[in-house]
């Protein structure tokens, strides 16, 4: 089935064509690198993962419960438009929520598709371009993953939030090779890397919980090399050159945290857009969340070097100056021994029930006819 068919309205056929300015950049220097950028290339080397294999595709999903999650997760929920709701559309809600969730996890993975081999194109330095090629196989991955499971077990796709598209614009329109680096390393991939992890430790379901481990454990290094990649750069540049970095980060930062109010989906349902802010506003749920989506994002700026006054008022203003004391390196091993703890216990349990089939089949056999 087609994508465009699965589309909560209809989305334009044609390809999305962002013109792109700068240059490519060839280098003659194959012998020295950073030794921890090869080091994190060596990592994406070795972690390179099949989807088909890996995750469980055989899990059924409540497409009415994705995630498992209690109502008050909801914007909606105990406004008056929630009760107005039947339990029949409800259960649409639910499904519709999970739908844009999933649906800009797969349009920014895409993003970061085409951003990692923008990235391999312009960036000076062949370790930053080897590490960016694996990067850009694993949102290959991602978009794969995404895809499938929305078509598969979902059937709902949401298009692309405007928010998102248009720091994706301002991200590829840059010609400055270090912009692709902090327009998605930094801001888009930061915080789709929180929104991951505050969904993986709250769903209880396992398809979407197995996905979502899996996907953070390659985000995690992604993360990583855009603090190396960019920490060195921004100590040379100019006042008036990192102010424009500040800015950038700034304005990017506004269009992540009014994205996640998912207007979209309180327009399908009815509720006029100008009620939308004030529920989000109101839900303690969403407020937290809104929160935790800056946990990768702020530290990370403040550790490439980008925390002039302005951009710690800026995040004084939404909130989220607190998530300065972050301990990045620590949520990244996190990330890293999560995934590896549940492949752990996925396969042993696997191997359990092997183990028990064998020792059946054994028993009958032996048994007398």
């Amino acid at each position: 089935m087609s994508t465009h068919e699965l589309y909560t309205r209809p989305v334009d056929r044609s390809t999305w064509d962002v013109p792109v300015t700068g240059d490519a950049r060839f280098t003659w220097e194959y012998d020295d690198g950073r030794d921890k950028l090869l080091a994190l290339y060596q990592k994406g080397k070795d972690k390179q993962w099949d989807s088909v294999k890996r995750i469980d595709w055989d899990i059924e999903v409540d497409p009415h419960d994705v995630l498992g999650v209690p109502d008050e997760t909801l914007a909606i929920h105990g406004t008056k438009y929630w009760d107005k709701l039947s339990e029949r559309q409800r259960k649409e809600l639910r499904r519709h929520s999970a739908s844009w969730q999933f649906s800009q996890f797969m349009h920014g993975e895409q993003g970061a598709m085409i951003t990692g081999a923008r990235i391999v194109e312009t960036v000076p330095d062949l370790d930053a371009k080897f590490y960016s090629a694996t990067q850009t196989m694993d949102e290959a991955r991602h978009v794969e993953i995404f895809s499938r499971f929305l078509q598969e077990k979902v059937g709902l796709v949401y298009p692309i939030n405007t928010k998102l598209r248009e720091l994706l614009d301002d991200t590829l329109r840059d010609s400055r090779w270090d912009m692709p680096y902090l327009g998605m390393q930094v801001l888009i991939e930061g915080l789709a890397l929180a929104a991951f992890g505050v969904i993986r430790d709250f769903t209880t379901k396992p398809l979407p919980k197995q996905i979502l481990t899996y996907v953070m454990q390659d985000e995690a290094r992604h993360v990583a090399f855009g603090r190396l990649a960019l920490r060195d750069h921004y100590r040379e540049l100019s006042s008036a050159e990192r102010r424009e970095r500040e800015e950038f980060v700034i304005e990017g930062c506004y269009l992540m945290r009014d994205r996640i109010r998912g207007v979209e989906i309180w327009e399908n349902f009815g509720i006029p857009p100008q009620d939308v802010h004030e529920m989000v506003e109101n839900s303690l749920y969403m407020r937290t969340f809104q929160s935790l989506l800056f946990s990768r994002i702020v530290p990370c700026v403040k550790d490439i070097g980008l925390w002039s006054e302005r951009i710690q008022r800026a995040y004084d203003d939404m909130g989220v100056l607190d998530m300065s004391r972050s301990d990045l390196d620590a949520l990244m091993r996190q990330d890293e021994e999560i995934a590896e703890r549940l492949d752990a216990e996925r396969f042993a349990a696997e191997e359990a029930e092997r183990r028990a089939e064998v020792d059946t089949v054994i028993d009958e056999a032996a048994s007398p006819a």
